[in-house]
């Protein structure tokens, strides 16, 4: 029959391993999951972040990569596990919201008719900015 301390270092490794199951590994499967559910959902004219950092847009998907469009006349082929985000996967949503009420959020739509979710023009300056480190060099 085990002894008393035994038992008591057993209980031990079993509530270390469910916390270490709870704190890490389901975690990391439910993050691994949303990432392959965005890469399966990648759209034509997706604007998206490389793994690299490039920013540019989708203008054709592949079985296994797609084609992004960093530049004017620029395209580059990179692999579905290369894209590290898509950027305007939230405003696409928002704006199907948009449509659905006719206005935004709070029923209000901004001064250019755009409603409260339309992106900052110093983003496209930012993208530009991108675009011209990522030109420049070479």
């Amino acid at each position: 029959m085990p002894s008393q301390s035994t038992l008591t270092i057993v209980l031990y490794f079993v509530v270390f391993f469910g916390i270490m199951y709870f704190l890490m590994i389901r975690p990391q499967q439910k993050q691994q999951k949303q990432r392959q559910a965005m890469l399966n959902s990648l759209r034509v004219r997706d604007k998206v972040i490389t793994s690299g950092g490039i920013y540019g847009k989708i203008t054709k998907i592949k079985e296994k990569s797609v084609m992004v469009q960093i530049a004017d006349k620029l395209e580059v082929e990179v692999t579905r596990a290369g894209i590290a985000s898509v950027e305007n996967r939230e405003v696409v949503v928002e704006k199907d919201k948009d449509k659905k009420n006719g206005n935004g959020k709070d029923g209000k739509e901004s001064k250019d008719g755009k409603g409260k979710n339309a992106p900052e023009s110093g983003k496209a300056e930012t993208e530009e900015g991108a675009a011209e480190t990522t030109s420049g060099e070479g």
